[in-house]
């Protein structure tokens, strides 16, 4: 074996799972091809489908076949918004926005499973969401976003006071690629949460835009 090869082979093995990855706003049938790919590269921890205005059924279909793939990389499948549906899926846990429901009922409904809250730019938010014992506490949108054109905007200071005050693992979520979130990380995110650089990059394509995050 190359020399190339093996420092190549090295540094696969030793990436950090920094990527929180959410799908993107339409499922296709090649979509699970380039998941499987996007999820090979192995620097994906969650991966969440949020899916609007579908059918339960459909999207209970499409969680299946997701889940298969994340099973397969050991990475959490997370759904957004629906705590029963992502108990029923056997889904690793669900996440939360401030308008999705009774959090102290989430949190009793999943048990063990993973419970994320959205607290936008908000102290208080985010230490309510730890009285209630949210796995992880997401911030944004840092950038302007495709995905949520319209959301609160969140600044580093939020992501400073937190890694001061806030003992949860912190998500960063909104306009995020490759030349901005080194700074998210360095600010005190564990997690950047990105979904149009990966699935709708006009320059690359999904199996080599997750490479640009290492």
């Amino acid at each position: 074996m190359g020399r190339r090869l093996r420092k190549r082979i090295c540094s696969l093995k030793t990436l950090k799972r920094i990527i929180y990855l959410i799908s993107p706003k339409k499922i296709d049938k090649s979509f699970y091809k380039n998941l499987d790919k996007v999820l090979s590269f192995k620097n994906v921890e969650f991966f969440q489908l949020r899916l609007k205005k579908i059918k339960i059924k459909n999207l209970i279909k499409i969680a299946k076949k997701i889940k298969k793939i994340t099973n397969k990389y050991n990475v959490k499948f997370i759904l957004n918004d629906n705590y029963f549906l992502a108990c029923q899926i056997k889904a690793d846990g669900c996440h939360m926005g401030q308008l999705d429901g009774s959090f102290k009922m989430a949190r009793k409904k999943l048990g063990n499973r993973l419970l994320g809250v959205t607290c936008h730019n908000s102290k208080i938010l985010a230490k309510n969401a730890v009285k209630i014992k949210a796995d992880y506490i997401a911030f944004g949108s840092f950038f302007k976003s495709k995905l949520k054109p319209k959301a609160i905007r969140a600044n580093l200071e939020i992501l400073k006071w937190s890694k001061k005050n806030i003992k949860k693992p912190i998500v960063v979520i909104g306009g995020i690629n490759n030349l901005n979130y080194q700074k998210l990380l360095n600010a005190g995110a564990k997690y950047i949460a990105i979904s149009s650089f990966i699935w709708d990059n006009p320059k690359l394509k999904p199996n080599l835009a997750i490479r640009m995050f290492k």
